[in-house]
């Protein structure tokens, strides 16, 4: 099903005992407005998941909370049966309410009924990879995530979820998620502006485990707009490529999941974050963060 003719930006790497490609997709802007109900153009958004797969993606993020339950809805209808090599990720620990919330759904039974409810939409017996989302809209909140992470472990030793990771945790949090059972990927807010989880990413990578970046220019001020922009025009390119390609740059165990609902902008996405970026752009990069 591949026709992909290059390869993408940042190759490949381990995913558990998994391989997903470095540059993935996230869908949640596949759902209406919010974050809620269906598409506008529901062909358009399928034509989106199957030119990412066209172009050799591997690797999608999705979530039952995303419609709720219509982007699931959507890689079903528009991948299934699945090619050997995709993997699909997907998050419980929250809902949507009416007033389109994320309110926690942490509790044993509302985990279990998510992934249920993921293994019904998604049209498989086995989720590749689930991810706890933690904390509220705001981000991360400490506290202890033993209760439901242990059971998303119980039923990964069921056979329903091949792997475990976070989502929106404090690295205290990942160290608790970790002596309770294996994970494969952190999935946090972080991007040129937001380098809180610097010291995470390196104790992450030195462990083989992924930390997947979620709003990639989130949080930016007009300055740091600037300078981004001052190094996208001298690159004749985009400030999205460069903040792209300076993800995959920064650290091998970045995986990346930009979201989009256009097949062109897709396509913009994956060649934009080839982008090489010299040492001189990277200081310069760094400084935003600084």
């Amino acid at each position: 099903m591949n026709t992909a003719t290059t390869p993408l930006p940042g190759g490949v790497r381990p995913l558990g005992d998994l391989t997903v490609t470095r540059f993935g997709y996230g869908a949640m802007q596949l759902a209406g407005p919010g974050v809620m109900g269906p598409p506008a153009d529901r062909e358009g958004a399928l034509d989106v998941l199957r030119e990412a797969v066209e172009l050799g993606i591997t690797h999608i993020d999705t979530a039952g909370a995303y419609g709720p339950r219509v982007t699931n809805r959507l890689i079903r209808e528009a991948l299934h049966p699945y090619p050997a090599s995709l993997r699909i990720v997907t998050k419980v620990g929250a809902v949507r309410d009416a007033q389109g919330g994320w309110p926690p759904a942490r509790e044993p039974d509302e985990l279990r009924r998510a992934v249920h409810e993921n293994l019904e939409d998604l049209g498989v017996d086995v989720l590749d990879v689930v991810n706890l989302r933690l904390g509220d809209a705001q981000g991360p909140r400490p506290g202890s995530l033993a209760k439901p992470f242990e059971t998303l472990a119980e039923l990964r030793q069921q056979g329903l979820i091949r792997h475990l990771g976070v989502s929106n945790a404090t690295a205290e949090q990942v160290a608790e998620a970790r002596d309770i059972a294996p994970i494969v990927c952190v999935q946090n807010l972080y991007n040129l502006a937001h380098r809180h989880d610097d010291a995470l990413i390196d104790d992450l990578a030195a462990e083989d485990i992924a930390y997947v970046p979620f709003f990639p220019l989130g949080g930016f001020t007009p300055l740091q707009s600037a300078a981004l922009s001052a190094v996208a025009t001298r690159l004749r390119s985009t400030p999205m490529s460069v903040a792209l390609a300076w993800l995959l740059q920064r650290s091998p165990n970045i995986l990346l999941i930009p979201g989009t609902s256009s097949v062109a902008h897709l396509r913009e996405n994956v060649a934009g974050a080839g982008l090489s970026l010299s040492a001189e752009d990277l200081a310069e990069l760094d400084a935003i963060g600084g």
